[in-house]
């Protein structure tokens, strides 16, 4: 019987988080991780697998053999832009604890603009002592706009909440307890919504979709007047200079970004200091690595039992 093949593990997650769960992940193979510099030369041929999350612009002249490429997270743009990637399926992190981490923060940056928390916190550094009208849950329509795993349980957990939530997507789908739009269906759904989550793929379709035109048709009937943009998607759909442009003139009341055009978020952007912003470091579903390595055993298992491997990426369409 023939020697399993390595997996190669590509990933700019946080070093000491990988090397813990490679620890027991792949027992029955040797696992080539790229962040240690005894592999740095290694040659990369005749290897079938690679887990990749904003891998080396290398990997795939050093690994011209792949037969399977993981995504270490649900967005595979990363991927899809690498120079050389080869015709061979690209399959995408889907686990539970992903979704549940990004309905998480979804549900946590809706409430703290719900519940005006960056108003009480400078009243809080004022000393001040003062109760502002608070409007409720229900009082709010958040609109989804990327209704696929992670948009349909953000969805369902908000609705939980008691926020009225509605979805878009490109292809129309069908979810329970949830109003849906497609398509050419946008300015019907923008027109309704006050918080816009934003949990699109990038695709040449999606990019720069979040601009100023778009902003400019979410409601104003909301009782915050101004509406939100929470945007946890991919930082290339977003027109940052047109965010600026809608929080500075009022045609945005508040934001929540954990994606940017470039990042690591340059230092003396105006996101960091602006009273209205909430900021995170692109980690409102950052992979838990054990479950992720599992997800790639079990795929492994299944392509080379001869099952068909799941959660394969359409490259044409970009997820």
């Amino acid at each position: 019987m023939s020697a399993k093949s390595p997996v190669i593990v590509d990933l700019k997650f946080i070093p000491e988080e990988v090397e813990a769960a490679l620890r027991g992940a792949f027992p029955d193979r040797e696992v080539i991780n790229r962040a240690d510099a005894v592999h740095h030369s290694r040659n990369l041929s005749g290897i079938d697998y690679a887990v990749v999350w904003k891998s080396a612009p290398d990997l795939f002249d050093r690994a011209p053999d792949l037969k399977v490429v993981f995504s270490g997270g649900a967005g595979v743009d990363h991927v899809l832009t690498l120079p050389g990637l080869p015709e061979v399926p690209l399959v995408r992190f889907v686990d539970q604890t992903l979704t549940t981490r990004m309905s998480e923060w979804v549900v946590m940056q809706c409430l703290l603009h719900l519940r005006q928390h960056r108003a009480y916190e400078a009243q809080a550094a004022r000393r001040e002592w003062r109760d502002l009208t608070q409007p409720e849950a229900a009082d709010i329509t958040v609109g989804i706009m990327g209704m696929g795993v992670l948009g349909q349980d953000a969805a369902r957990k908000l609705s939980a909440m008691g926020f009225k939530v509605i979805g878009w997507s490109r292809g129309k789908r069908d979810v329970a307890g949830i109003e849906t739009f497609g398509g050419d269906e946008l300015d019907t759904f923008l027109a309704r919504t006050d918080f816009l989550v934003g949990l699109l793929p990038l695709t040449p379709d999606t990019r720069g979709i979040f601009n100023l035109r778009l902003f400019a048709r979410l409601s104003r009937d909301g009782p915050f007047g101004a509406p939100v943009f929470i945007n946890a998607g991919r930082g290339g759909s977003q027109v940052e200079a047109d965010i600026l442009k809608a929080l500075d003139s009022g045609v945005l009341g508040g934001a929540s970004l954990d994606v940017f055009e470039q990042e690591p978020l340059s230092t003396d952007s105006r996101f960091w200091t602006m009273p209205n912003v909430y900021v995170t470091p692109h980690v409102a579903a950052s992979s838990d690595v054990k479950a992720l390595f599992r997800h790639v055993e079990q795929q492994i298992a299944r392509f080379e039992s001869g099952q068909a491997l799941e959660h394969v990426v359409d490259k044409v369409a970009g997820y």
